[in-house]
């Protein structure tokens, strides 16, 4: 009895580990081919379980899902044989996992080598028929699905389908770069100096149109200054005409006071004069005879 159970449990056993080599999933994200002796048999595998026949059938899965491409950035010649650094990407998936494994072996890594020479080659063709003004501030979508339209003819036979190419980065190369650079400098640095010296002759020419003004208004003020002293010392003499006219010694009388006045203002100043002299008239008689 106990060995009818343990022949049944080791049968059991034997079907269960049949039965989990003899089935296989697939998920949404995959691509399946079973093989037999190396030969593909069948590639058509919806998502889900399916079965194979131990030992004899083998199953290989591939991601269907896209790829990115991101390769290196490569120097290219242009049309006027500069150079130019291009950094680009490209999107691709398995579209015929079949023919796929059949030309590349179902080798992703191998894939992308051949799709990234397939891309440099397309980028190296359609750079060198352009200038650097073309390719840096050109149509790069125009340059970009020539060279889909002739990678994709290619990449086809490999059970590819090639979705994108982008240029992520187009860039003159350091030494140019710093060349450019350089020149740009230079003209900026000239076109200050054009500025200071521009601005230099504007502060110069209105310093000189102020000092103009400021002449003009000084000799029109002197000028207005004069006039109004020469008819002020002309209302004076009338003044003192009118005065003298009317009262003639008590003008003069008065004027020598004033005279007077200014002559012994300060009491250091000292004044030699003779007697009889005519300065000191009024003081020798009021009436000054």
């Amino acid at each position: 009895m106990s060995l009818l159970r343990n022949g049944f449990s080791a049968a059991v056993g034997i079907l269960v580990i049949g039965l989990s080599m003899s089935v296989f999933t697939v998920n949404e994200y995959e691509k399946a081919l079973k093989l037999q002796l190396g030969q593909v048999i069948d590639a058509e595998y919806e998502p889900g379980l399916h079965f194979k026949l131990p030992f004899v059938n083998n199953v290989v899965k591939f991601d269907g899902r896209i790829q990115t491409l991101d390769a290196e950035p490569e120097r290219y010649l242009t049309f006027e044989k500069k150079n130019l650094i291009v950094d680009s990407f490209v999107k691709w998936r398995i579209s015929e996992v079949k023919q796929f494994y059949t030309s590349m072996g179902g080798d992703v890594r191998r894939a992308n080598m051949r799709l990234a020479q397939i891309i440099k080659d397309g980028l190296r063709a359609e750079i060198a028929s352009r200038t650097v003004q073309d390719v840096i501030a050109g149509d790069r979508l125009k340059m970009v699905d020539a060279i889909e339209d002739a990678a994709r003819s290619q990449v086809k036979d490999f059970g590819i389908e090639l979705l994108d190419i982008r240029l992520k980065r187009i860039d003159l190369p350091k030494e140019v770069s710093e060349s450019v650079y350089r020149r740009m400098e230079a003209e900026r640095i000239r076109v200050a100096k054009d500025l200071r010296s521009q601005g230099s002759e504007a502060a110069e020419r209105i310093r000189a149109d102020a000092d103009r003004q400021r002449t003009v208004l000084l000799a029109k003020a002197y000028k207005e200054a004069e006039a109004l002293r020469g008819d002020g010392d002309a209302k004076a003499t009338d003044i003192y005409a009118a005065a003298h006219s009317k009262n003639a010694d008590f003008f003069a009388f008065y004027r020598s006071l004033s005279v007077y006045r200014e002559a012994f203002k300060d009491k250091r100043d000292v004044l030699i004069l003779d007697s009889d002299a005519e300065f000191l008239r009024f003081l020798r008689q009021p009436s000054g005879k």
